[in-house]
């Protein structure tokens, strides 16, 4: 990649500046996006786990939102290697894993994760947990596989949300990002495709907020009123790649008005590739429609500096470097407030220090089968 001094400049100028995020003030504008890896046997993040976060913050990374971590809820996950945000012995290792990172000179929040109808039958870490959603649907329309959630699980599940977030800000974290994104259970009560629901879990797009309404308020109800509370949400699904929740930019407004109203400090809106636009006749993409809708900051993702899809990286595809002059002119009109970056980051952690440099001629392209080594 070529690039001029005045290029390198510019990116420095639109990347380094600080931004407040309620009470937290983050050094840049670069963020460190969430991305399970399954480092963590027994749901316990260890001392390579902590490494490999604070590596990153050391290298520049302003905001670190951790992989996803499962809340105390044995419905919650599917394996016993990713990470869990409940027990003494995994919040141990997660307190450790914040101090490495204010060591390095970073901020940090775990993304809380419950998959919903995601979970099969017999997954780890509790295999006698059954699948649950709002109305017992996968993403792909599948039912039977799990129930519809009972008033007690849903009592139980904003629970969990919300002790895990106590404990974060008890162990020392910068705030929480929830996890309502990808087809998991947050995102299954937005979407009408899983949310049949009846009562006053769903209906249309507004009432089928509520239930993301009441976890927010539950985890803003436990923690300080200046710990940062972020969403993360999106349009499509794991699987569901043309899901939407909106089809206008009315429907959107209907659906994050209820949602910032409950606590929402900030929204991390995932799309695939963040350079397209989300709706007809404007160039706005989700997180920028998201921003002028609601007022708030936003966090922008998917695919930055890279040529290509990130889902393809599980198909074992790389990707080649990519311009972020697109995301530059987003970032200069203020469309977006920073930037989430995966796999440029798992691939090179010194990826945000050589951007913020104007190193980019030190940027490398992405090799999924060189991951097994990273750390």
């Amino acid at each position: 990649m070529t690039v001029t001094v005045s290029d390198a400049a510019r990116a420095t100028q639109a990347l380094s500046r600080p931004i407040t995020l309620n009470g937290l003030t983050v050094p840049n504008r670069i963020a460190m996006a969430p991305m399970t890896r399954m480092f963590s046997p027994g749901g316990i993040p260890g001392d390579d786990v902590a490494s490999y976060y604070a590596r990153r913050a050391a290298a520049g990374v302003g905001l670190i939102v951790t992989e996803g971590t499962y809340v105390g809820h044995e419905s919650a996950g599917q394996s016993d290697r990713v990470p869990r945000f409940h027990g003494e012995a995994q919040l141990a290792g997660w307190a450790k894993v914040a101090a490495d990172v204010h060591a390095a000179g970073g901020t940090i929040v775990p993304q809380l994760w419950h998959i919903g109808m995601v979970r099969n039958h017999g997954d780890a870490p509790y295999p006698d947990a059954p699948a649950m959603g709002p109305s017992g649907i996968r993403v792909d329309g599948t039912e039977g596989a799990g129930h519809a959630m009972t008033q007690r699980d849903l009592d139980d599940v904003i629970a969990a949300f919300a002790d895990a977030a106590a404990a974060a800000e008890r162990l020392g974290f910068d705030g929480v990002e929830l996890h309502g994104a990808h087809g998991y259970l947050l995102d299954q009560f937005l979407w009408s495709r899983t949310n049949r629901r009846t009562d006053a879990y769903g209906g249309d797009a507004v009432a089928r907020t509520v239930f993301v309404a009441e976890v927010v308020q539950a985890v803003r109800a436990v923690v300080s009123p200046t710990f940062p509370v972020i969403l993360r949400y999106s349009q499509w699904k794991q699987d569901a790649y043309d899901g939407r929740l909106a089809q206008t930019p009315q429907e959107l407004a209907a659906i994050l008005a209820p949602l910032a109203e409950a606590g929402v400090d900030v929204f991390h809106a995932s799309t695939r590739r963040y350079w397209l636009p989300e709706f007809d006749g404007s160039d706005l993409n989700l997180a920028g429609w998201t921003k002028k809708l609601t007022g708030k900051p936003v966090i922008t993702v998917g695919s930055v500096g890279l040529d290509g899809d990130f889902l393809n990286a599980f198909r074992g595809h790389g990707a080649e470097l990519g311009s972020i002059d697109n995301l530059l002119e987003r970032m200069e009109r203020d469309e977006v407030d920073m930037v989430a970056v995966g796999r440029a980051l798992l691939q090179d952690p010194e990826w945000a220090r050589k951007v913020l440099d104007g190193r980019f001629d030190e940027l490398k392209p992405f090799d999924p089968a060189a991951q097994k080594t990273l750390s």
